[in-house]
């Protein structure tokens, strides 16, 4: 009873149905609050409900479950959300800077995959970014968003899946590589500045 091919279709049909649907959402946002990563869930909803739909889905979970977390991470576990960043330094980088350069570091961060989605939450909540800017930078999910929804898409076609594991993907795919590569040089130079800033300010020598 509880191998996958048991199980797994019953819990496809489930998400396929109308209450489903609506279902994904929190369960989205709950992934999201545990930390874990979203590739194959955002996958799971372009293969159950297309590019478009379950983009939709996937960028209203992705949301509430990043607004939740930031703000757990700023009003109550401080401490906790410090501990989880310490092995990632650039992380705690960004929460240095992200209060001077603002919503311009929030998107590039979001735009860029080299920096994981539910981390930058807990940095964003340490930091003193306000939550306007925090929730409007979440408009740089939306890139990754549709590619990894428009790869689970594809996955309803055997031959097209093929072509991508085989690494021949369209220009529209190569276009967000692209932009995630140049949001990650963006990022790293704002960073830079930035944190070089902060030392300065605080170097206590005259």
């Amino acid at each position: 009873m509880y191998e996958p091919q048991v199980w797994l279709p019953m819990v496809l049909e489930l998400l396929c149905s109308p209450m489903g649907t609506l279902l994904f959402i929190p369960l989205y946002a709950l992934w999201v609050m545990l930390l874990l990563p979203g590739i194959w869930v955002s996958m799971l909803a372009g293969l159950l409900y297309g590019t478009w739909w379950g983009s939709c889905l996937v960028f209203v979970g992705a949301c509430l479950g990043a607004e939740l977390v930031f703000i757990i991470s700023r009003r109550g576990l401080r401490d906790w959300s410090r501990q989880r960043l310490a092995k990632f330094p650039q992380l705690l980088a960004i929460e240095q800077a992200v209060s001077q350069e603002g919503l311009k570091l929030i998107v590039l961060t979001r735009l860029s995959p080299a920096f994981p989605f539910s981390l930058l939450n807990l940095a964003y909540g340490l930091s003193g970014v306000s939550f306007r800017d925090y929730t409007v930078g979440l408009i740089g999910v939306l890139p990754g968003t549709l590619l990894f929804c428009a790869l689970g898409a594809l996955a309803g076609d055997i031959s097209s899946f093929a072509d991508v594991l085989a690494g021949k993907i369209d220009p529209f795919n190569w276009l967000f590589r692209l932009v995630g590569v140049m949001a990650t040089v963006g990022v790293i130079w704002l960073i830079r500045g930035a944190v070089k800033r902060v030392i300065q300010n605080t170097d206590p020598s005259p």
